[in-house]
């Protein structure tokens, strides 16, 4: 299988302090990219960065703030010049009953899930121009094909996502710039904020998760087809998650 060498890309990962941002960041790293890490965690980058090493660059910033990340971005285009991939990971999600839910929980899904995304993705374009293979990927979800009690705010968002890539596709697909969705089922990461860490686990345990690595790999096989190739969607499912 010949794949194109990634070898001094460059990449911005969101969410990249753990789970599968972090996983991401380590693949690309193996593959010779060099990785722009964002997320509020100051400290779990930092140690991510030493494990890294050469090849990693901090950014402490939340995506759901428009100010910060223009930074993050103008920083990448002053060392790097330009940008190959950016990978929209960051996100939040809640369980509740929808009539028991907060303002507070909507807003916190919707700055993480949508506004993140949207801050992060129209900064980034002007630096894809020109570039052989430039990607966008984002981390939906099968929430976003599927309803599911209790997550109806978070469903509104990834639905959200997927329509918004859809029509960026059609956008961008004449610049040669791809745009990419990765739709996870059920996956062992610190996700579902409100939910009892037993439940979580039962859970996964019981349809044998995906790890995050498996999603990292999803994401570096996307990356890595030659140009002319966009994988529109990626939905990655446990074999033994048959529900949704």
């Amino acid at each position: 299988m010949e794949l194109r060498n990634l070898t001094d890309s460059v990449a911005v990962i969101t969410g990249a302090s753990s789970g599968i941002g972090q996983a991401a960041a380590k693949m690309l790293a193996e593959e010779g990219v060099n990785v722009v890490l964002v997320a509020r965690s100051a400290d779990k980058l930092e140690m991510l960065a030493k494990r890294i090493g050469a090849r990693a660059r901090v950014h402490v910033a939340d995506v759901a703030d428009p100010d910060a990340m223009a930074d993050v971005f103008a920083a990448v285009e002053r060392e790097f010049g330009g940008l190959d991939l950016l990978f929209n990971n960051a996100g939040v999600g809640y369980n509740n009953r929808f009539e028991e839910s907060t303002h507070e929980e909507w807003r916190a899904t919707i700055d993480a899930n949508l506004y993140g995304v949207l801050n992060c993705t129209q900064r980034a374009i002007p630096l894809m121009r020109g570039r052989e293979g430039a990607m966008i990927s984002s981390v939906s979800s099968v929430g976003g094909r599927y309803g599911i009690a209790g997550w109806s705010v978070y469903n509104a968002t990834k639905f959200a996502v997927v329509g918004f890539h859809d029509a960026l596709r059609k956008e961008l697909g004449e610049d040669g710039i791809r745009v990419s969705l990765i739709e996870p089922g059920a996956t062992y990461t610190n996700w579902g904020y409100n939910v009892p860490d037993e439940q979580m686990q039962q859970r996964r345990d019981s349809v044998q998760a995906l790890h995050a690595e498996d999603i990292a790999s999803a994401l570096v096989y996307g990356f890595a087809q030659p140009g002319h190739v966009n994988l529109q969607e990626l939905l990655v499912m446990p074999t033994r998650q048959v529900s949704p």
